[in-house]
């Protein structure tokens, strides 16, 4: 289980609703009764931190299922957001509806489509029902609610439910169990003390020319990082160039300096985009 940090923050920005995923993790983070800024999209999370209608912002950044979400990393470069931590959240998908109904009244199921995706093995038993793509898990289950929309099921987590007031018509309905959403833990600036850091996420681009990547790799190596992530994403306003987001661990903090000193020497542009703690198991 995940160590809780006792943080002061006055409103945290989350895509979605309350009984999102997001929503989850900024109770599981920040506490029960941390307040809440409701974003519609990951655009408005990073709106909310850079006009200081929040504090900090949980993002979902990538899935062990379906890989990163590279417009988010986007979004950490565009408006310089600094992550603070990092969350891994177990997803756990139940099918809702209102009240008294039952598989066989379900016509459509409204969810996210990463939901949607990640069940649809579920659905193969029900070829008369139709998948229909949607903006968020909870939003869809407050509507049903709202509208007291019969015959339309959604997925979302047990808390939507329960908020919501609708019955779990089948529980756990993911194909793999197996499911993880890594969440950064974001604030506008201010670096993390070097106690207790053990992980940074950073980003840079390389000279055009034959070995430049592998000479940053061959720094970090002897640095003793360990790379644990690499991705690459297009510079808009460079066409063809592209930026590579990098995520390393390691045992002392001096290490980190030691190459973060050495590689904003060598790479044309170098930023740090966060130190945390790895909460990897």
């Amino acid at each position: 289980m995940q160590e809780k940090e006792v943080l002061t923050a006055t409103k945290v920005a989350i895509q979605g609703i309350a009984g999102s995923f997001h929503h989850q993790v900024a109770q599981e983070y920040f506490g029960s009764s941390v307040q809440i800024e409701e974003c519609r999209t990951f655009q408005n999370i990073a709106d909310s931190l850079q006009q200081d209608q929040s504090s900090h912002a949980v993002m979902a950044i990538e899935n062990s299922i379906a890989g990163a979400i590279l417009p988010n990393y986007a979004l950490l470069d565009e408006y310089n957001l600094y992550i603070e931590g990092e969350y891994y959240l177990n997803i756990h998908h139940h099918l809702m509806a209102l009240p008294g109904q039952d598989m066989e009244d379900i016509r459509e199921v409204w969810s996210h489509p990463m939901a949607l995706l990640q069940c649809r093995k579920f659905f193969r038993d029900y070829p008369d029902i139709k998948l229909v793509e949607d903006i968020d898990t909870a939003d869809v289950a407050r509507r049903i609610e709202e509208q007291h929309l019969k015959g339309i099921a959604a997925i979302a987590s047990q808390s939507a439910a329960q908020i919501y007031h609708l019955q779990i018509l089948s529980a756990e309905i993911q194909t793999i169990n197996e499911n993880a959403t890594r969440f950064f833990i974001l604030k506008r600036r201010g670096r993390q003390e070097a106690e207790l850091i053990n992980k940074a996420s950073i980003r840079f681009t390389t000279e055009h020319k034959r070995g430049s990547l592998a000479a940053v790799l061959n720094v970090m190596s002897d640095c003793k990082l360990n790379l644990t992530k690499i991705q690459s994403l297009p510079v808009i306003d460079q066409p063809w160039k592209y930026a590579m987001f990098v995520d390393v661990t390691f045992e002392q903090y001096a290490h980190f300096e030691k190459a973060e000193a050495l590689l904003k020497i060598m790479t044309p542009d170098f930023k740090v985009l966060g130190t945390y703690k790895n909460q990897q198991s």
